[in-house]
């Protein structure tokens, strides 16, 4: 009969379904953070992740519906969570339609959802539908550990090559920078509430399932970037 796991054994299992399909590793991660890709490519991955990101604070408030009082201090991450993603001091969505249009596309494009490929669309869907449907704990594990963590290490190989060769600026590459501090501090209180809220053999199963899941709905998003924006204009210069 499976055993409740020690939160230390519990942490790194979760990170270990992470790390096999973890973005940072991915093709167009790769060529971006090489210098591969053009400004219009970035325009496109804007294009796509406003509606991965975008709905964020909607996610959310699923999740803090479904949280159950007694658990004030989730509820509370989750809440301020949704306060940094809309009502902080600069609209996160607005960051990234800022560099967006640095890059030549325009918000009317961002926000028009024909403009996304069917893998982002997947990778919404899916984060729609956990948030709605599951227990609160394996929602936050799906969410804010599965897909929130990785954004630190994600950005930090993405962001040097946008000042060093691109020539952004600071102001228009905000978005990247705000999010390598605030989603390590989510992920770290994201681990810390499941840790301590997956109290169950069967809570604590789901929860690594689903982080399992949602690190491969990452990588299948940005392998969909790469097969549809990317693979061919690389293969064009290559030969």
């Amino acid at each position: 009969m499976a055993e409740l796991l020690t939160k230390d054994e519990f942490r790194k299992q979760l990170e270990e379904a992470i790390k096999g399909n973890h973005s940072q590793k991915a093709p167009f991660t790769e060529a971006w953070a090489t210098g591969k890709l053009s400004r219009e490519h970035f325009a496109r991955w804007a294009e796509n992740h406003y509606h991965y990101v975008g709905p964020f604070a909607d996610y959310l408030a699923y999740i803090y519906a479904h949280t159950p009082e007694k658990y004030t201090e989730a509820k509370d991450f989750t809440l301020q969570n949704m306060y940094e993603e809309e009502l902080a001091a600069d609209r996160h969505t607005d960051l990234l339609i800022r560099f967006a249009e640095t890059c030549g596309t325009t918000r009317e494009r961002v926000e028009n959802p024909e403009n996304m490929a069917p893998t982002t669309l997947g990778l919404q869907s899916w984060c729609y539908s956990i948030a709605m449907r599951e227990n609160f704990v394996v929602a936050t594990a799906a969410l804010v550990v599965g897909l929130e963590s990785q954004v630190p290490d994600i950005y930090r190989k993405q962001t040097p090559i946008l000042r060093e060769k691109y020539g952004f600026d600071d102001e228009q590459i905000e978005f990247f920078d705000l999010h390598i501090v605030s989603d390590e501090i989510h992920g770290e209180r994201g681990y810390k509430i499941v840790l301590e809220c997956a109290d169950t053999v069967e809570l604590q199963q789901k929860c690594l399932d689903v982080v399992r899941t949602g690190a491969k709905m990452r990588r299948m998003y940005m392998d969909g970037l790469y097969n549809t924006y990317v693979a061919k204009d690389l293969e064009t210069v290559q030969s």
